[in-house]
């Protein structure tokens, strides 16, 4: 069965790419708490390039993405929905690095919208 090489990872993919860099031995010294969220969400490039993507963790600072091809590193916009409402936040992605299955973890850093959404 052949994939589509930009579909949108599951939630099946996200579990299996954890769990397979494992959980750090450290103590998490960031400056802001991250917290664990799996939902589906869209990447939009300057160039107009929409891809699929689903978080892995947000913080009040930034997020961190799952996605399939490569993204590089500049500024996005990142949609996610709820069942009521949809949101939109201006991302400064940081980094991008290949994990498992030929997929790609991301993060980056909110930067403050230019207009309301």
């Amino acid at each position: 069965m052949t994939q589509d090489p930009w579909s949108r990872p599951t939630i099946e993919d996200l579990r299996r790419v954890l769990e397979s860099i494992g959980k750090p031995d450290v103590s998490n010294n960031r400056a802001n708490e991250r917290l664990e969220l799996s939902v589906p969400a869209e990447i939009r490039t300057l160039r107009g390039n929409s891809i699929s993507a689903m978080t892995r963790e947000i913080s009040r600072t930034g997020i961190g993405l799952l996605h399939r091809g490569a993204v590089t590193p500049g500024t996005v916009i990142v949609k996610m929905a709820s069942e009521t409402r949809e949101f939109q936040y201006n991302v400064q992605i940081e980094w991008c690095s290949p994990c498992d299955n030929g997929m790609f973890m991301s993060g980056g850093r909110f930067l403050p919208n230019s207009q309301e959404n």
